[in-house]
Parts: C-alpha cells; sequence; structure tokens
C-alpha cells in the first residue's frame, strides 16, 4: 500500500518515520520530494581506464552550491535529506519529470530498504548534448513509501547504512564467489 500524505504526516509526528531537515511544503499526496544536496563525487581519472568490482574504487568528492553537469557526464550526489525508515516501511526513488524532460537521468537503486538510515546517495547522468547546471537545495525526486505486510525478518544494516554524502560504490566488498 502507498502512503498517502495524512500518513506520512502523522508517522513524522509519531518519529516512527524521520526525514530531516524537511519543510511541510514537501510532503505530497503520496510522496514526499526530496532535495539535491551540495556533496558530489566522480570517479578518479587515475582507474587506468578501466574500473574492477573486486577492488575499492577511487572517487573525488567535493562540496559545492552549484555543479555543472556536461554531456554524457556521469555524477554521484546526495539529497539534503537524511532518512530512517522503520522495519515495515520501503521507499521508491523518482526523478521529477521535469527534470527528465531536459536529459537528466537520476537513479539510485530505485528502492530504500527497511531499516536504512542514512542520505540518498543519486547517480546522475546528463543524456543531453547541453550542460545541465545542478543547484543545492533543488528538488531533484521524491520518495514514494509503501507499507509492507509485516516488519522485515532482516532489515537492512549493510555497508550504505548511515552513509552521508555522495557515496560511492563499495560493491568490492560483496562477499560473492568468483565464478571461474
Amino acid at each position: 500500500m502507498i502512503l498517502s500524505d495524512k500518513t506520512i504526516l502523522k508517522m513524522l509526528e509519531e518519529r516512527t518515520l524521520s526525514i530531516s531537515p524537511l519543510e511541510r511544503e514537501q510532503i505530497q499526496p503520496a510522496s514526499v520530494d526530496i532535495r539535491l544536496g551540495d556533496t558530489f563525487s566522480v570517479v578518479d581519472d587515475s582507474t587506468g581506464g578501466v574500473i574492477t568490482m573486486g577492488k575499492e574504487i577511487p572517487y573525488r568528492t567535493m562540496k559545492t552550491e552549484r555543479y555543472l553537469l556536461l554531456p554524457g557526464q556521469f555524477v554521484l550526489a546526495t539529497t539534503m535529506e537524511y532518512i530512517s525508515l522503520p522495519d515495515d516501511l520501503t521507499a521508491f526513488v523518482e526523478g521529477r519529470s521535469s527534470l527528465g524532460r531536459m536529459g537528466l537521468f537520476i537513479q539510485n537503486a530505485g528502492w530504500v530498504d527497511p531499516g536504512f538510515q542514512g542520505e540518498i546517495t543519486l547517480e546522475l547522468f546528463n543524456a543531453n548534448r547541453c550542460a545541465i547546471e545542478l543547484e543545492a537545495g533543488r528538488r531533484v525526486g521524491q520518495l514514494v513509501f509503501a507499507q509492507m505486510d509485516q516488519r522485515a525478518l532482516n532489515p537492512y544494516n549493510g555497508k550504505y547504512q548511515g552513509q552521508k554524502g555522495a557515496t560511492g560504490s563499495k560493491v568490492f566488498l560483496d562477499q560473492e564467489a568468483v565464478i571461474s
């Protein structure tokens, strides 16, 4: 079940859901607007032109109020908001259609697990032939909350728990077997 503004407000008031900072105007009929933070990360060019999943990826991180995203460029960004989800609530991250129409693709894994706490890292890609100026504090997307049928048996407590800022991939920490 998708949560309504009334339920979101009630959960915020009861502190079973936490979003900070949050202004009342961000709460929409069935979502909460999220804003672009001031931290951006790009893969450091010193990788030798190859990124592997088994090694830590070096990133260059900067704090700035404005970031010029060049055509075909990819950057990690963060939300202003730090969220804490209870163990029986999940969220979908959706980009704004108005920005998609400019050629700005906004993605994260698209999904926020129950029990997650932290700022949300967004993957931004400029599919346009013009540069796009990104501004901290601007609405970039929305969180759509869904109530689960019961509490998660194993709420999220993974490698991105508590993240702040544009957090790079930690795929190198995965414990998957290597297929030979």
